[in-house]
């Protein structure tokens, strides 16, 4: 087991949060994944990262794998201005992860970073997190919801109060989207 997926599931572990591994080969892309989750009893999420134009906000938004979301509706919904695809420069810095293992899990990399040096204070909402998750509201029903546990070799379903708990851990904000 590669270390962000220990991490991952040692955070899960520490606070309680139960959960279902399995491993497969790297799946980059829904496409490829879904071959691969076809018989894994749980709503899979597309999971993608964006700053705004000035590239001090960043965002999570995380919706049903089927659905397909343009950026300009996006955009309209969010009323956060223009957005853009985040570097992976800027993944890793706020969530811990590289290009195709987005994944809310990644939070666990967004918190306690008030005291921290090598945070930008600019980058920082009112509530000392980076980023701010937008989520589905399909999902609010769903007993079971999948991710990538911080790295796309695995693919880990929490029950939905069980991710619910994650996001109070993590204390960030997040709102409900119609996708």
């Amino acid at each position: 087991m590669n270390e962000k997926i220990k991490k991952t599931l040692d955070f899960l572990d520490k606070h309680g949060i139960g959960y279902k591994l399995h491993t497969h080969p790297p799946l980059p892309t829904i496409e490829l994944a879904l071959e691969y989750w076809k018989d894994l009893d749980a709503v899979h999420c597309k999971n993608l990262f964006f700053r705004n134009h000035k590239g001090n906000r960043h965002y999570l938004v995380v919706f049903e794998c089927h659905k397909e979301l343009a950026i300009h509706d996006l955009e309209h919904s969010l009323h956060q201005g223009k957005l853009s695809f985040a570097s992976q420069e800027r993944m890793e810095r706020c969530l811990g992860l590289l290009p195709g293992s987005v994944s809310p899990l990644g939070l666990m990399n967004d918190i306690g970073l008030e005291d921290r040096e090598d945070v930008n204070p600019k980058e920082l909402y009112p509530n000392g997190h980076r980023v701010k998750l937008f989520l589905d509201k399909e999902l609010q029903d769903a007993p079971r919801i999948s991710f990538h546990p911080c790295d796309n070799t695995a693919s880990v379903i929490l029950s939905n109060p069980g991710f619910f708990s994650f996001l109070e851990i993590w204390g960030g904000e997040y709102e409900w989207l119609e996708v």
